[in-house]
């Protein structure tokens, strides 16, 4: 592999110095300097999108390699970047209901969002839209996106308000994050947000990403792969590409996402978890590096380097972030991102009042001047795993494994009906399954028996506008071998719907 040589600052933003003034058990720091951390937090999430957004998903298990470009407009686009405005949906619920909100308000925030959303994101607002409260809409038996990154890369603002306190930050993460995942996929949201605790007290990058992994718990893959990280990255400091490759050769594969099934796509929370990690732990302190590794190491490459950006924003402040990269942002302060009630401004006010809340919540003291801080010990959450299986055929709706009646049409590469009584049956082998077709506002419904038994959920093809899904059902968890799968068009779909169209591309079988 050619090594990729990284450009940094002309006077590279070293975290030596930065710890703030301990006493025993205490962190002391001024009410300005803990508004500039958050600031750094929140401007950080914007640059690191902003730089990334170019090549997001561009590079799939391949290296992001020559020039990346900067210029201080690319910034303007942060304001319709869902990666911001989705966790300003959960802030707005803490600002008017308070800090103990219960997490149905969290639900019903998200069911009535009208922003475009993807993935775990989509299957939550399509679960909570057929009815189901969270944590059932995070849950893998009604959400087959599970293990994705969406919590990951909407929990910032939850780390950003526990400053030194990541318990307070594991449960909030466990009450927002149960809307749109689970397991691992929670557990990514509690890894960032412990990172944020901690940069408000420590200025050891190693420490504050060792931190974050105490969140989770150790026998979590999540856990595992963030170890592997820290381990690697000690047996060769001075190649992060080394370690790139070690993660990607032993962990990115086998995405239980049936879009990144047997492709190199994967959108899973813990393989991006780890290029978080990385461009923190190589980028040693210096913004433009950080920035530039998370980012170079592809997949979701623009939400990485935002986490990891917002990271080392809060452990920098905004003062220190390099003029470069917010020369435009004072240009938009004022403006309010998408869908949202928050400008860059009111979410650093909001952002603040409610540290204060927890500040003082948590036997810390606030003055007009001062802020002292009790830090907690990170404690790891419940361990909570899934076994979706390994993806290991694609079965193409023109397999003859499928057998269809003579309802089902050819249309766009799918099979598909719009008739009552319409009939399909697949003959597989594994231990799981999703089905793979078009979720419209003019889908219909099928009941679905496995082996025989009627099953629960069924196929519902009708889905909000504005949500973008195509996992029309899914069950995993069946006894290895064979198994009969019959779908049957059954009567009267969803009442929004605009029609009554089932259509099936495929079906993902697990092992």
């Amino acid at each position: 592999m050619r090594k990729i040589v990284l450009l940094t600052c002309s006077t590279a933003l070293l975290l030596a110095g930065l710890a703030p003034v301990r006493a025993a058990s205490t962190v002391t720091l001024s009410r300005a300097g803990l508004q500039d951390r958050i600031r750094g937090g929140w401007a950080g999430q914007m640059i690191g999108v902003s730089f990334g957004a170019p090549t997001e998903f561009r590079y799939q298990r391949r290296l992001i390699e020559g020039d990346l470009e900067w210029k201080p407009s690319m910034i303007d686009n942060t304001i319709h970047q869902d990666d911001l405005y989705v966790e300003m949906t959960f802030a707005k619920v803490m600002d008017d209901l308070g800090l103990e909100a219960p997490i149905e308000a969290y639900g019903a925030a998200f069911r009535d969002s009208k922003y475009h959303l993807w993935h775990a994101n989509a299957g939550a607002r399509r679960a909570l839209n057929r009815g189901l409260q969270p944590p059932w809409s995070g849950h893998p038996k009604y959400n087959v996106h599970a293990d994705d990154i969406d919590f990951q890369i909407e929990a910032d603002f939850i780390g950003l308000m526990c400053p030194g306190l990541p318990r307070e930050s594991n449960r909030f993460c466990d009450r927002v994050g149960r809307v749109m995942n689970h397991g691992d996929g929670l557990y990514g949201g509690m890894f960032v947000c412990g990172m944020y605790a901690a940069g408000y007290v420590e200025n050891d990058l190693r420490t504050v990403v060792e931190s974050g992994l105490a969140c989770i718990p150790a026998k979590s893959a999540y856990a595992r792969v963030i170890r592997d990280v820290l381990d690697w990255s000690a047996e060769h400091p001075g190649s992060w590409e080394t370690v790139w490759r070690l993660v990607t050769d032993k962990w990115d594969r086998h995405d239980p996402c049936p879009d990144g099934a047997l492709r190199d796509f994967n959108i899973d929370a813990k393989i991006n978890g780890a290029f978080i990690a990385l461009g923190l732990l190589f980028g040693e302190g210096d913004f433009r590096r950080t920035v530039e590794i998370s980012t170079r190491c592809g997949q979701d490459s623009d939400c990485n380097p935002s986490n990891a950006a917002g990271i080392l924003g809060v452990m920098l402040g905004y003062e220190r972030i390099p003029e470069e990269f917010k020369a435009n942002l004072p240009l938009l302060a004022d403006q309010k991102f998408d869908y949202t009630d928050y400008s860059f401004n009111d979410i650093v006010r909001s952002t603040e009042k409610r540290a204060l809340e927890l500040i003082r919540a948590n036997g810390g003291t606030v003055t007009d001047e001062t802020v002292t801080l009790k830090p907690q010990s990170p404690r790891a959450a419940k361990l909570e795993q899934w076994a979706p299986g390994i993806p290991s055929e694609i079965i193409a709706n023109t397999h003859p494994a499928w057998q269809w009646d003579n309802h089902w049409q050819v249309n766009k590469g799918a099979r598909s009906t719009t008739a009552v009584g319409a009939e399909a049956t697949l003959e597989f082998v594994g231990t799981g399954i999703v089905l793979i077709g078009p979720l419209t506002q003019e889908g219909g419904h099928a009941a679905v028996f496995l082996d025989g038994e009627a099953q629960d959920p069924a196929l519902d093809a009708y889905i909000v506008p504005n949500t973008h899904d195509n996992a029309l059902w899914h069950r995993h968890g069946l006894k290895p071998g064979k198994h009969t799968l019959r779908i049957a068009t059954d009567g009267p779909p969803d009442p929004r719907s605009g029609g009554s169209t089932v259509a099936i591309q495929r079906a993902v079988v697990y092992r």
